[in-house]
């Protein structure tokens, strides 16, 4: 019961791939559109780090929340380092600033080195 739940929880559908429908309801004909969230990447970070904890369905929705907040603030900041020095185009380098501005300290540099390594991994399997 609870491995089902928590596998629905975090973004895996269940056999069929609509939640909630049975096989002869005809009444609605239009599926609920699909809600990206960043469950599934939470809990395997939730799971590197303390594999014996769990997380509730609430607390999921926080971190979500959290994690969306984060982006949407990271991305507001690089939009405005580009627009001041007048390019139209997003790189790592605004980016990377961003972070540097918005994140305190020790969290930045994990960040800034997490961000560098991601991206040298990307353009190498290019």
């Amino acid at each position: 019961m609870e491995e089902r739940r928590m596998s629905a929880e975090h973004g895996q559908s269940r056999p069929g791939g609509r939640r909630g429908h049975r096989a002869g309801d005809k009444k609605s004909k239009r599926r609920s559109r699909r809600k990206e969230t960043y469950s599934m990447y939470v809990y395997k970070v939730l799971k590197q780090v303390h594999p014996d904890i769990g997380i509730s369905s609430k607390a999921m929705n926080i971190m979500n929340s959290f994690v969306n907040d984060v982006f949407e603030q990271l991305a507001a900041e690089a939009a405005r380092l580009a627009q001041y020095s007048g390019r139209t185009t997003l790189t790592s380098r605004e980016v990377q600033t961003a972070v540097r501005l918005l994140l305190p300290g020790e969290l930045a540099k994990h960040a800034v080195s997490e961000g560098t390594k991601a991206v040298t991994k990307y353009t190498s399997s290019k």
